[in-house]
């Protein structure tokens, strides 16, 4: 592979659908090599050729976040090929309360949430690092939700109040923890950490019954990973603005 030295290198997880495949493909516009990180060689292929069908510089990358070996040999993969990593993208997340209230919750389900929602995330970024630290100025950007907000789930005047699935929505809030610990560790660091908002956003996640486009959804996280020198750290953010915690 013959890479341009000034690209900027991104990893997406999830990123051979949905808002990982639209955020890859407007990274690629701007110029990134984007790394379209999927569990499936098939699907990832897919995307590769998809992406690179359309002028970008696009390299699938076999990454099955809830397993450590394989992000183990990812990263070997990414630092043996390209030598450090200017952007993470944390993308991968699944939604499986169905419509089970709390109280109905299966455990087992809450712990499969966390594994794939929060857990994963925390074992790739925590791989990664060493990459992102060579980078002149790395971007972690973790995917959370509207639904991750305890200010707007707890406010019966929110959009978001009605909407309650115990494990998606406490594992985003345990992702919000996560930038906010990562950012303050990072903080000395030209490293930015930030958790972004896509929105009610049409996909498989939710049997595309969102109302968001994924070119809507994308726009956060390319400002996120895009974000200059003096921009934020540690927050939380959607189009609009800063969301609450």
């Amino acid at each position: 592979m013959t890479i341009k030295k000034e690209n900027k290198i991104v990893l997406i997880t999830g990123a051979n659908k949905g808002i990982g495949l639209e955020t890859a493909r407007q990274l690629g516009v701007k110029g990134f090599t984007v790394l379209v990180g999927a569990r499936s060689k098939e699907r990832g292929k897919e995307a590769e050729v998809k992406l690179q069908g359309e002028g970008i510089d696009a390299h699938f990358i076999e990454i099955d976040v809830t397993d450590q070996a394989s992000i183990d040999q990812a990263t070997k993969k990414i630092e043996e090929g390209y030598g450090k990593l200017d952007a993470l993208v944390n993308n991968v997340g699944v939604a499986l309360d169905k419509g089970v209230s709390a109280i109905k919750l299966d455990i087992n389900v809450l712990r499969e949430a966390f594994e794939t929602n929060f857990f994963s995330m925390f074992a790739v970024t925590k791989a990664m690092l060493p990459l992102i630290r060579r980078s002149a100025a790395g971007r972690i950007v973790n995917m959370s939700s509207g639904l991750g907000s305890l200010t707007q789930q707890s406010d019966p005047n929110s959009e978001y109040y009605k909407y309650k699935g115990l494990a998606y929505d406490s594992s985003k809030t345990a992702i919000n923890q996560l930038t906010v610990h990562l950012a303050y560790e990072l903080k000395d660091s030209s490293i930015k950490v930030n958790s972004a908002d896509p929105g009610f956003t049409a996909t498989d996640l939710n049997n595309f019954r969102g109302t968001r486009s994924v070119e809507q959804a994308s726009n956060i996280v390319v400002r996120l990973v895009t974000l200059p020198e003096d921009g934020p750290t540690g927050g939380f953010f959607d189009e609009n603005g800063v969301v609450a915690w």
